[in-house]
């Protein structure tokens, strides 16, 4: 589903919502798979699937500080489809297109509109660069999404990737498993056995979306073997209270994947309705601290914008006097000095 008209007749949105949505489908890309399309509760305003997904004419308006590169990977692109701003990691971006469009998207300017995938030309340099550099130890596949690329593509790009002497791990980052559950079958799966380790970074925002068919995926590729990491966007109207963000980490932990990392939404522009102040996510990571295990616990960051990285940006333990505060908020002095 594309267009208003389609979000209508599902019953996602009423026909008042029609052009609006249409307004926003002119400048970003709007796809909802059936599988979410399911998940999301008709007629609740405050739906945290629905929010994550629905055009919002919000997005039509850019607050100060939004930029349409949040995270400058054109600072760090020294090839189409390549961004390399770490010494030992690059991304690959084999296509720009999405199964979905999540509405707070960093890469939204780029994603969707036009999507296509690196040509044959475009990753043959992608991965010559890789190979004549042997600082790179890591490649990570993401876009776009490299899953809702076919099996035998998928599976090709890996292998050629797996295949260069100084790449030790491979990454996969995608939104297929909980989003088009249906697509994690045994092609995708073989696809992802290398002769390098090949993990899978599951984007998942909610406890909901992990339902009995993403459930199944999931379970699938566990019991193929894949590592299963998760990356979690902590966003106002969807998960931004601990009750929620401890619902999402224990499902998963239960489900065989590690929280990795949980990001402040970046500045893309029309996203301002999505972020809470960097003190407000603190206070919230701080409240799981204790309450659940540390296998749920990832690591909260902000990527600066301009293309300086993700930094770790959690809340300190530590008072101003040099003493330490338990998980309860009791204060002890410093044992260590």
């Amino acid at each position: 589903m594309r267009t208003g008209g389609a979000l209508a007749a599902a019953g996602l949105i009423d026909r008042a919502g029609v052009a609006a949505a249409d307004a926003v489908a002119r400048n970003y890309a709007v796809a909802i798979t059936p599988h979410v399309a399911g998940l999301i509760e008709r007629g609740a305003a405050d739906d945290p699937i629905a929010r994550q997904y629905l055009p919002d004419p919000g997005e039509l308006a850019r607050s100060p500080g939004e930029r349409d590169d949040p995270i400058g990977d054109d600072a760090h692109s020294p090839l189409p489809g390549v961004v390399h701003r770490y010494p030992d990691r690059v991304l690959l971006m084999p296509t720009t297109a999405c199964p979905v469009y999540c509405r707070f998207c960093f890469r939204r300017e780029r994603v969707g509109h036009g999507a296509a995938a690196m040509s044959a030309e475009q990753l043959d340099a992608a991965l010559a660069y890789v190979a004549s550099r042997p600082a790179i130890r890591e490649v990570i596949l993401t876009g776009g999404d490299p899953m809702i690329l076919s099996p035998r593509r998928l599976g090709g790009i890996l292998g050629r990737a797996a295949a260069i002497a100084n790449v030790e791990v491979l990454r996969v980052h995608s939104r297929v498993p909980v989003a088009d559950p249906a697509r994690i079958d045994r092609a995708l799966i073989a696809a992802l056995g290398q002769d390098v380790p090949v993990y899978v970074a599951i984007h998942c925002n909610h406890p909901r979306e992990i339902d009995p068919a993403a459930a199944r995926a999931i379970a699938a590729l566990a019991d193929a073997g894949v590592p299963l990491l998760a990356q979690t966007v902590l966003l106002r109207g969807v998960n931004d209270d601990a009750d929620t963000l401890a619902a999402l980490f224990r499902a998963l932990v239960r489900h065989r994947v590690r929280p990795y990392y949980l990001h402040h939404p970046d500045l893309a522009p029309g996203t301002a309705r999505f972020r809470l102040s960097v003190a407000e996510d603190q206070a919230l990571v701080r409240a799981l601290r204790g309450r659940i295990s540390g296998l749920c616990q990832p690591t909260y960051v902000l990527d600066i914008p301009g293309g300086y990285g993700k930094v770790p940006v959690g809340p300190s333990f530590r008072d101003a006097g040099g003493g330490l505060s338990d998980w309860q908020g009791a204060a002890h002095p410093d044992p260590h000095g």
